[in-house]
């Protein structure tokens, strides 16, 4: 009997020496029992129970059908992200996409939309677009990314999805079951026996043994242990804005609905915050314990798997909590920054504190903003213009640094405000101003993964910069840009100038103040030649050439029009 040595678990090239002489690395194992285990692999160090369920048990092929989705031939034409689009037009054109995706398990991955306007009738006309499996289309099944930069994760796709060619999905009776048991340890164990790659294909999937317990209620169980986790996974991805069902902040919710006061500390909407979600984190950390046990005893395998689930492979939460030392840490930057991103939403007019959900999502959005623009109608008003400046001293009354600590004292009262923007600049590590004008719109290119609802017009040297909410675009938004703003800037800037030459000439002030004023003088110099010259030679055409949009071009093409005059995206608008 031909005999094996096992040395995969072994980083170095010392460590697979020493373990060569390893007895517990040593297997035997006969030719025909590779046989038992589909796809035959040399798998010589498999128990014979293992080799036994591959035998005996029926696979997951043989029990439902598991569809790769269709192919465009063209996803820069064909696909959005969905927050790109008109997304408030009632329309039959843009409908959810399953694209697969990050590793993620039990609900989420829901960014897409795909043109299936009249059927799909200019994808199917497209030169070499492949439409697979369209009888699957709007159904509920299992779904998992086709390639997977970590583990093996499925989640629950619900009937609006049409499939995507980066998912495969599976459609089956015993719907919650079989994702509880694709989601345990038992199934990853099987799949590195069958498939040892990242490349879950719906044909690896299919040679899964399945195997059901002898007892209804430990199905009913496993059932229900399935929604919940379900459940929680699906609130935490509604918790942020790039969710289609985002509602409202999550600080702002906590405020209203745990602590359920008008005025109160930031603080302590935060701890409320991280006590809500550490419960529900550990409560999916516990479920996803109890299915690995239930599936091993199931299985037969106690003798060879353990129930236990690293912290690291619970997967909410990702962006807004960090493990340190098996320990679950929050990120207050993170959470801040989503409250601070919230505000900006609110200042254009996407959300209002006044309903939840999406307010202004279309290019039509100007209309309600008009009925809106009296202030005693909202709780906080959208900025009238959609334009925000955004500049390193306060020049101007809708400045955004101004208006966000408006937005603080609204939200959260009065009577903390001081106390509530200390707490928000120490969790973000700078003031409030320096982060709009450094940070913000950095951050809100990555959250909105290059495809940002915020535009920033803004000088080569960031002398000069202005946001505007892109679904409320007209095309004289750069002669707004530039007559409300930049040229009263510059005649700000100018006569502050004159102030502090004065101040840098007169002879009865301190060395030391009239050091500094010459200074800020040579810095205001330097900014007016930059936006002066940005002025003339580039926001000039912009405000005279009047480009009108569509939407559903999608942010790659429609920010690219602009390029000259718009804040660089890396990489956003190569050939």
């Amino acid at each position: 009997m031909p005999t094996y040595i096992r040395l995969t678990d072994y980083k170095s090239s010392e460590e697979k020496k020493r373990g060569f002489f390893k007895s517990e690395n040593r297997y035997e194992a006969k030719q025909e029992d590779f046989e038992k285990i589909p796809g035959s692999p040399i798998a010589y160090w498999v128990s014979d129970r293992v080799k036994e369920i591959f035998e005996k048990s029926k696979k997951l092929g043989d029990l439902s059908d598991i569809k790769q989705g269709m192919s465009t031939a063209n996803n820069s034409r064909f696909l959005r992200q969905w927050f790109e689009i008109n997304f408030n037009t009632k329309n039959s054109k843009w409908y959810a996409y399953n694209k697969g995706g990050d590793f993620r398990k039990w609900y989420g991955n829901l960014e897409y939309v795909i043109d299936w306007e009249n059927n799909g009738f200019e994808v199917k006309k497209f030169e070499n677009s492949v439409i697979r499996n369209e009888q699957y289309f709007f159904k509920e099944g299992v779904t998992w990314s086709a390639i997977s930069s970590s583990n093996f994760g499925v989640r629950i796709q619900d009937n609006n999805n049409i499939l995507g060619g980066g998912s495969n999905t599976i459609f089956i009776e015993n719907l919650f079951f079989i994702l509880g048991l694709l989601s345990t340890k038992v199934v990853e164990n099987m799949l590195n026996i069958i498939n040892p790659t990242l490349n879950f294909s719906g044909g690896v999937l299919e040679k899964l043994p399945i195997v059901f317990p002898k007892s209804p209620t430990i199905k009913s169980k496993i059932e229900d242990l399935t929604q919940q986790n379900i459940d929680i996974s699906k609130e935490e991805w509604d918790s942020r804005e790039t969710s289609w069902d985002f509602r409202i902040n999550s600080l702002i919710r906590m405020k209203n609905e745990k602590l359920k006061m008008k005025s109160c500390k930031i603080e302590d909407a935060y701890n409320t915050y991280c006590d809500y979600w550490k419960d529900k984190f550990f409560h999916l950390h516990e479920n996803e314990e109890e299915l690995n046990r239930l599936f091993i005893e199931i299985y037969e395998l106690e003798n060879e798997l353990t129930p236990d689930v690293p912290l690291e492979d619970i997967t909410i939460l990702k962006n807004e909590t960090k493990i340190v030392d098996g320990k679950l840490e929050f990120r207050t930057d993170e959470i801040m920054k989503q409250f601070i991103s919230y505000g900006v939403g609110v200042m254009f007019g996407r959300y209002s504190l006044d309903s939840e959900g999406l307010f202004i999502a279309d290019l039509g959005g100007e209309t309600l903003v008009s009925q809106m623009i009296d202030e005693t109608k909202v709780s906080f008003p959208i900025d009238d213009d959609n334009v925000i400046p955004v500049l390193e001293d306060d020049y101007f009354s809708d400045d955004i640094a101004s208006r966000f600590i408006e937005f603080v004292k609204v939200t959260f009262g009065e009577e903390y405000l001081a106390e509530n923007i200390r707490f928000i600049e120490n969790s973000l590590g700078m003031s409030l101003r320096k982060y709009f004008v450094k940070s913000f719109y950095e951050d809100h290119i990555k959250r909105y993964k290059k495809r940002p609802i915020y535009w920033m017009v803004a000088s080569p040297k960031k002398g000069f910069m202005a946001l505007f909410y892109m679904h409320r675009y007209k095309s004289d938004i750069f002669a707004t840009v530039q007559n409300s703003y930049l040229r009263e800037y510059i005649t700000k800037l100018e006569a502050t100038k004159d102030n502090l030459q004065k101040e840098a000439d007169d002879t009865t002030n301190s060395n030391t103040q009239r050091r500094k004023a010459a200074k800020e003088v040579e810095r205001i110099n330097k900014t007016l030649d930059e936006i002066i010259t940005f002025d003339r030679e580039v926001l000039t055409l912009f405000a005279q050439n009047r480009v009108e949009i569509d939407l559903d071009d999608g942010v790659k093409v429609n920010y690219c029009k602009f390029k000259e005059v718009l804040y660089p995206i890396k990489g956003l608008c190569k050939k």
